[in-house]
């Protein structure tokens, strides 16, 4: 198992040929959630693309281009239905890394616990999460905010979300993706 931010276009061609064993699991999550997240890098650079793993909808597209050519191989989750639904999601993992639960597993509860276990805030809490630092110096504890889906409201204009889902959106949807979130009544400065 690896974990990795890298583009799909540059994973290891062993990675991504027909015959491969490999199993890709890619989580997206909801670019204006997300911008949060790299604020520093400032917003317009991020609608610009810019940030440290690529061109946003590059990679985004990367993943969602092979899920579709590759489903048995390549999986595209959404943060945002993972939290909605995390056990159905969590079956569906479970499916396409080839070790389905059984219907004891499922009858017994595992499913739950397991997803209790790799919840965001149980993840959060871990020591390693709270003092560790990567190779870099970086805080470990700069990668875990909130975990919160909708938690740009607080900090974007309607003006600026709107700005910003339009350019992601029409490269997107060529491709038959869409990140779309609902807007309505949110956001910095919302007098409604």
């Amino acid at each position: 198992m690896l974990g990795t931010h890298i583009p799909y276009q540059m994973l290891p061609s062993s990675v991504k040929k027909l015959d491969s064993k490999c199993r890709i699991v890619y989580v997206c999550r909801n670019p204006l959630d997300q911008s949060i997240s790299y604020w520093h890098e400032g917003f317009e650079g991020y609608c610009r693309g810019v940030h440290g793993f690529g061109p946003l909808v590059d990679h985004v597209l990367g993943y969602w281009e092979a899920s579709l050519e590759r489903p048995d191989k390549v999986m595209f989750f959404k943060y945002e239905d993972m939290k909605a639904d995390i056990v159905s999601q969590t079956k569906r993992l479970a499916e396409v890394i080839g070790f389905p639960f059984s219907g004891e597993e499922e009858e017994g509860g595992v499913i739950e616990k397991i997803c209790r276990f790799c919840s965001f805030e149980n993840l959060k809490s871990l020591e390693a999460k709270q003092s560790g630092r990567i190779k870099s110096g970086v805080e470990t504890s700069v990668f875990f905010r909130k975990g919160k889906v909708g938690d740009w409201k607080q900090h974007q204009s309607p003006s600026h979300a709107e700005y910003f889902e339009n350019k992601v959106e029409e490269k997107l949807n060529p491709h038959g993706l869409s990140l779309k979130v609902p807007r309505e009544g949110c956001g910095k400065n919302n007098t409604s």
